[in-house]
């Protein structure tokens, strides 16, 4: 421990504080921060989300694929091909294996491509596959 007064009656001029260990619990608190944080991943493009009136919000999702109304599939900001959804999704289970999956469909998008893309998550292993749609903020009113 550092004695102030202790050292200056011993007649020493210099009085060293070691940041040392200061430096190592800030360290130890960014590496804490950075592994307890999720990072939840976008879909890397906007689209015109049907609405529903039993809408509900989910937690957590850990993988969102987009759709647009061309029918264009994009996972983690870049588009894939729909061929290539199942690899994909396998992939990123593979680093989260309870992960959700998201899928965010344009309403004007081919039902078809949304169901192609639905199968692909699931035979990927994906256990909870979820359709996001906005809140109809009409619904029950009379």
């Amino acid at each position: 421990m550092l004695n102030i007064s202790a050292a200056r009656r011993a007649g020493r001029q210099q009085v060293e504080l070691n940041i040392a260990p200061l430096i190592d619990i800030v360290f130890i608190l960014l590496i804490f921060f950075l592994v307890t944080t999720s990072f939840v991943q976008q879909t890397g493009v906007d689209v015109d989300r049907p609405v529903a009136s039993t809408a509900a919000a989910l937690g957590k999702t850990g993988i969102m694929i987009g759709i647009t109304a061309d029918n264009r599939v994009f996972m983690g900001n870049r588009e894939i091909d729909s061929r290539t959804v199942r690899i994909n999704v396998e992939r990123a289970l593979v680093e989260n294996p309870d992960a959700a999956v998201l899928i965010v469909a344009d309403r004007r998008s081919n039902t078809g491509r949304v169901i192609e893309v639905m199968d692909a998550c699931r035979l990927a292993g994906a256990r909870n596959v979820s359709m996001a749609a906005g809140l109809d903020e009409t619904a029950g009113k009379p």
